[in-house]
């Protein structure tokens, strides 16, 4: 496996494998990489001939009193977990050749989708993203792009990027992993302290609850999101940012559940903010979840 940091580099390796008509992945990450990179890592090596992981802390989408300076950082372990995983390619550039001209005077929008839920709370965060996976889709020119649905929203937004801009690239959605406990893998819980440890895992049983009532036949929206509040409401160590009942593909408000449905949540668990999210597929009476998958269970 090849470490590159400029991006002239990266797509000389990207020419010679489309000179041999290999198909290439592409897996983007922020870095300190945990099972859940690792398992998009695995699914895009066997899916592709060749891999490439970007390990890039993208200051576009962070806001002015977040957490960029201080976002965990460990190249050398995200070295070795990518390498293990089945990666050919570790692209980590620095900040000057990703933006050589400073922060870029041009950037992308995707509209409707960005406003809502984390865009609400983070003005500016969603352009960041589109902005950066828009230079990466430039520079590798990938077949397939391997997203986790933790962050169901960016997964939304990269769909709806890559059509509207025809980009030749396929968008994978893979699931989200989970703790024993159903904590959702993110590089900030290493943020959390003991206790907010313990408390974290209600944000998932909260989101079960909710879910459970669509499974029995509500088909309310406005009925489901009152539940999950008041659910919320019972945990006094958790501040609620939003928990809410959207289309799954646009984010867009909802007046009956139907097709699919993203139950999405944001909270504050002492000074760190965590994302989690199912979603339903509903046809009818017929409700299919999709919730992730627990380590250590097949």
């Amino acid at each position: 496996m090849k470490k590159i940091e400029r991006t002239a580099a990266l797509r000389a390796a990207i020419t010679a494998v489309r000179r041999e008509g290999g198909q290439v992945g592409l897996v983007p990450t922020m870095g300190f990489l945990h099972d859940g990179h690792v398992r998009l890592i695995r699914q895009a090596a066997d899916e592709c001939d060749f891999v490439v992981v970007s390990v890039f802390v993208n200051p576009l989408q962070f806001g002015p009193t977040e957490d960029y300076e201080t976002y965990p950082r460990d190249i050398e372990g995200d070295m070795m977990k990518a390498a293990a995983a089945g990666a050919d390619v570790v692209f980590c550039p620095d900040v000057q050749d990703m933006y050589p001209d400073g922060p870029p005077l041009t950037s992308v929008r995707v509209a409707g989708i960005s406003e809502p839920l984390c865009g609400a709370g983070r003005p500016g965060h969603f352009d960041g993203v589109a902005t950066v996976v828009t230079k990466l889709f430039g520079l590798c020119e990938p077949d397939r792009a391997y997203f986790g649905m933790k962050d169901a929203q960016q997964l939304a937004l990269v769909s709806r990027l890559a059509r509207d801009l025809s980009f030749r690239v396929q968008v994978v959605p893979c699931a989200t992993v989970r703790e024993p406990d159903g904590l959702a893998l993110s590089s900030r819980n290493k943020y959390l302290s003991e206790q907010e440890r313990k408390t974290a895992p209600a944000i998932y049983a909260a989101l079960l609850e909710a879910a459970e009532l669509v499974v029995h036949g509500e088909r309310d929206p406005r009925i489901v999101s009152i539940e999950l509040r008041q659910r919320f409401a019972r945990e006094q160590c958790l501040d609620i940012e939003y928990a809410e009942v959207r289309d799954a593909g646009t984010i867009a408000a909802l007046d009956h559940l139907s097709g699919d449905v993203l139950l999405a949540v944001a909270a504050r668990v002492g000074r760190t903010r965590l994302i989690d999210n199912v979603v339903l597929h509903i046809d009818g009476e017929k409700v299919e979840m999709e919730a992730g998958e627990i380590q250590g269970e097949p």
